[in-house]
């Protein structure tokens, strides 16, 4: 499954973020106009296939002809509380679906799940939920909204003093490290790599509705 997020980057490269960042948030200046922030807080995202999931009626039948019920990922908004020692992340989002056959009243239950990456491709953790939609008689369309969270612990989220010390040091013109960038400092890499948390929702799907969502 490919891991790339549709969200909010864990190092924000825009010149705003200077005047928003927090206490305790790490501000890098990297040339006129640009800013970079590295926080606590995991980037939150949909992994690409996962946000869609399309079911079908019994049978073998894959065609459109077949198709029952297709839903949506959409509006995912979070929140983060990073003033404790685990910084809580909770995500919202909203599920639209639309199914073929209108005739009675109906309930969808679909399953998602959240997970918890660290450096972009270790599993820290990894929970599977359900968003239940219903249909009223004669409808087609139907919303439902989610939820979800996950805790990182604050300490593997922060650059350790010694790599914070590499990369604000002032340097002096005429110093050996005057002209070279601290951001490509291998360890100092390293460790922003495995500062960096992101949580990822989706539809928990099986193989055969990824590789549709693929083929697609």
């Amino acid at each position: 499954m490919m891991f790339r997020t549709r969200a909010l980057p864990v190092i924000a490269a825009v010149a705003a973020l200077a005047g928003c960042a927090k206490e305790g948030e790490l501000v890098l200046d990297q040339g006129v106009g640009i800013t970079s922030v590295l926080t606590t807080c995991p980037a939150v995202g949909i992994p690409d296939y996962t946000g869609d999931i399309t079911t079908f009626r019994p049978g073998e039948d894959r065609s459109t002809a077949s198709l029952d019920v297709t839903a949506a990922m959409t509006d995912l908004r979070s929140t983060c509380n990073d003033s404790g020692d685990q910084v809580y992340t909770e995500a919202t989002f909203e599920v639209h679906a639309r199914r073929t056959d209108t005739r009675g009243a109906r309930s969808v239950t679909l399953p998602y799940f959240v997970t918890v990456l660290r450096g972009g491709s270790a599993v820290v953790s990894k929970r599977v939920g359900e968003v239940t939609l219903s249909f009223a008689d004669g409808e087609e369309r139907a919303v439902a909204t989610a939820k979800a969270g996950s805790y990182v612990n604050r300490a593997d989220a922060s650059l350790p003093d010694d790599i914070r010390e590499k990369i604000t040091r002032k340097r002096r013109a005429g110093d050996v490290d005057a002209a070279l960038d601290p951001l490509a400092d291998p360890d100092v890499k390293a460790a922003i790599a495995r500062t960096r948390f992101e949580m990822l929702l989706g539809f928990q799907l099986t193989e055969d509705q990824l590789a549709y969502n693929v083929r697609r």
